[in-house]
């Protein structure tokens, strides 16, 4: 007798955790449209906004770029360094650039960028942004006329994009310089094969991918903790858990997005 109402309750309740799933996907997709029409609008970049934005991109971006350089360059030496000594010892070093350049620039880096700034911008601006929704903040924007997406989440957003995409770029290229000095040292008699080594690995194609993965998990990290602290509803262990269903949901994004790049490199 005791069984019967869980046996029937199972079904629903698991009917209604499926709901409430993709109703969070469905509102992260509209507020990522927003979000972009609000970015392509000429009038998202008018005072106040523009100078929230300046500020959000600043801060997040400018105390990180230099020592994230200098830690990316530091383990990209180490590797770069194991990499061609053991490809020479097989007799394989003319691969040792080519294994580089597609092991760290193409798929190392923009992921660890993208860790890097969910960590260390992304994320807390999720708990700024659910603090301002439990104190009514948002609400209090609103009454005054002021739209909360356009005011507060657009330039966390954009500040989390551009974060990643600067990161990406800058170790990228010093990573690409600490090659060509592992390899050819200082000197340029080794440059025009080491630029053609580095384009047969840039092939249209591979360029295009990596252009669409850096952006996409840029996009990812910026949107998604931001989405779920302002439409997850509350829980009795509401913090802890809203952040753990946020951090679950961006590495499920991030898997699937290098998952498709790898398919598309190498498939």
């Amino acid at each position: 007798m005791s069984q019967t109402p869980s046996r029937h309750g199972a079904p629903a309740d698991l009917g209604r955790t499926v709901l409430r799933w993709f109703s969070g996907w469905w509102r992260i997709i509209h507020l990522g449209a927003v979000l972009l029409v609000l970015a392509l609008s000429p009038s998202s970049y008018r005072q106040p906004d523009r100078a929230a934005m300046a500020r959000q991109i600043t801060v997040g971006t400018a105390p990180t770029l230099l020592w994230f350089t200098l830690l990316s360059a530091l383990i990209s030496l180490v590797l770069i360094r194991i990499v061609v000594v053991t490809a020479t010892s097989y007799g394989l070093s003319q691969y040792a650039l080519q294994m580089v350049v597609r092991v760290l620039v193409l798929e190392l880096i923009p992921m660890t960028a993208a860790v890097f700034v969910a960590l260390r911008i992304s994320l807390p601006d999720g708990r700024e942004i659910a603090r301002m929704r439990a104190r009514g903040d948002l609400d209090a924007l609103r009454r005054e006329g002021i739209d909360p997406v356009r005011h507060e989440v657009l330039p966390r957003v954009m500040a989390g994009v551009f974060s990643v995409l600067m990161l990406a770029a800058a170790a990228g290229v010093v990573t690409l310089v600490l090659a060509y000095l592992t390899v050819h040292g200082f000197t340029t008699e080794g440059f025009e094969r080491y630029t053609r080594t580095v384009g047969q690995v840039f092939s249209p194609a591979v360029t295009l991918i990596f252009t669409i993965k850096t952006f996409l998990l840029s996009l990812a990290v910026a949107l998604l903790p931001v989405a779920s602290a302002l439409y997850d509803l509350p829980r009795s262990r509401s913090r802890t858990s809203a952040e753990l269903q946020a951090l679950v949901r961006l590495f499920l994004v991030m898997l699937l997005i290098e998952a498709a790049s790898l398919v598309g490199n190498y498939y």
